[in-house]
This record gives structure tokens, sequence and C-alpha cells, in this order.
């Protein structure tokens, strides 16, 4: 779980990687016989019993500096990656984070730039709303809105929904299923499991070779003693 690709000098929420190293992560992925997918293309593989050797990659929120630093990172590299974005922010900046600082978002533009070079595009909602507090005309908005908007933009169907902030309760599934979506990634889903419901791990400037090998054994511990209440 990656978010922004650039200048970390000033970063209160732990958001941003600097181009070097997430050259260095890649490297190292790829460096054991690993690659960077985007999410539907991992899933699609391991359903065909596949995909061992495949790492789902996501960036979070569409910050401008993917398409300017991780795009040819990625690219140089071989790695894909899905890319989820706020369709109702296009050409703004992440005012949900009061201590900044301002980052821009990508225009529609960018968007389908991304799309052009393989990028996978899903949905983060419309503005960043924490789904678990909105109302029922919100949630539908921003789940469901947001996927009619990206698929009109980039000529494809959208797949993929990313849950802003990472919070995800039953309530949140449901719309994100009804919508047409057919996977879903948090940060901790609880005791929610399944593809609605998709883990991941956070990676951060500081992640370094022997950091990202222990952050990749304990998530995997994780989901081994994790023993779910719910499926969804």
């Amino acid at each position: 779980m990656y978010h922004s690709v650039g200048d970390c000098s000033y970063d209160p929420y732990r958001v941003t990687v600097s181009p070097r190293r997430l050259d260095r992560q890649l490297g190292w992925l790829r460096r054991r016989g690993l690659r960077g997918v985007g999410v539907r293309e991992l899933l699609a593989a391991r359903a065909r019993g596949a995909g061992q050797d495949l790492v789902g990659l996501t960036f979070d929120d569409g910050y401008a500096d993917f398409v300017a630093h991780a795009l040819p990172l990625l690219r140089r590299h071989g790695c894909g990656a899905t890319l989820f974005v706020l369709p109702g922010r296009l050409d703004g900046d992440n005012a949900w984070d009061p201590l900044g600082p301002r980052k821009p978002l990508l225009s529609a533009a960018g968007i389908r730039q991304a799309a052009a070079e393989g990028v996978e595009i899903g949905s983060h909602g419309l503005t960043h709303v924490d789904l678990i507090r909105a109302d029922d005309a919100l949630l539908r908005a921003e789940v469901s809105d947001s996927r009619a908007l990206l698929s009109e933009m980039t000529g494809a169907l959208v797949d993929g929904f990313c849950y802003p902030y990472g919070r995800v309760d039953r309530r949140a599934v449901d719309a994100v299923r009804e919508a047409g979506y057919t996977y879903a990634c948090a940060t901790g889903p609880g005791d929610l499991t399944g593809p609605l419901a998709l883990p991941r791990v956070h990676v951060g400037e500081h992640d370094t070779a022997w950091r990202l090998h222990l952050k990749h054994r304990l998530h995997q511990l994780r989901r081994l003693h994790h023993r779910p209440a719910e499926r969804v």
C-alpha cells in the first residue's frame, strides 16, 4: 500500500515515499523473483492457482506525482499497479489531511494516461469520505457514482474499490457489493475477510530491504492465525 511518491521532507501522515526509495523497493522485489502487478491481475492469477511470484501494488488517493515519479519506475522494473483515485476531486488536493502538506491530485487526463500505460484504475470513493460515518445517501454516492464516473472517464469497467482511511464495516461492504465491484481493499479489515475486504501492508520511506522482509513475514503470520467471524 503506497500513496504519494515525491518529497518526504515534511510528511506528518507518512504517506510519501521518495522516488529513490521506491526504485530500491521495486528492485528488491525483482531480485527475489517477484513482480508487482495490479490487484485485478493478482486475483485472476490466484484464481487459476498461479501468481506465487506476483505482489499486488496499490497507490491510494491518485496523487499527481504518480504519473511524474511512480509510473516511470514501474515501467523500468516491468511492474504494474492499481491506482485508486477520487473522481470527485480531479485537479484538487488532499484537503482531508489538515496538517498538510497540500499535494495536488491527478486530473482526468492524468488518470487516462496512467490507464493507457496499463495501470489498473480503481475507485477510492468520490471525495475521500469515511464511509463508516456516512449516511446511506452519501455512502451510495461515494461508492456507486465514483464507479460510474471512472468507467466513463477511462472507457473500461472499474472492478476495484479502496475504502478511504482503510476503514470498513459490513454496511460499507454491502454498498461496494451492490455497486458491482469484484474486490475491495482495506488496511486492517478486522474480522471481515474475503475479496471485498482485502488487507494490505503499508510501505513507507523507512522500509529498507530488511523491514520489507519483516513486514512480509508478519503479514503472512497475521493472516495464518486470523480466524474470521464473517466472510464477505
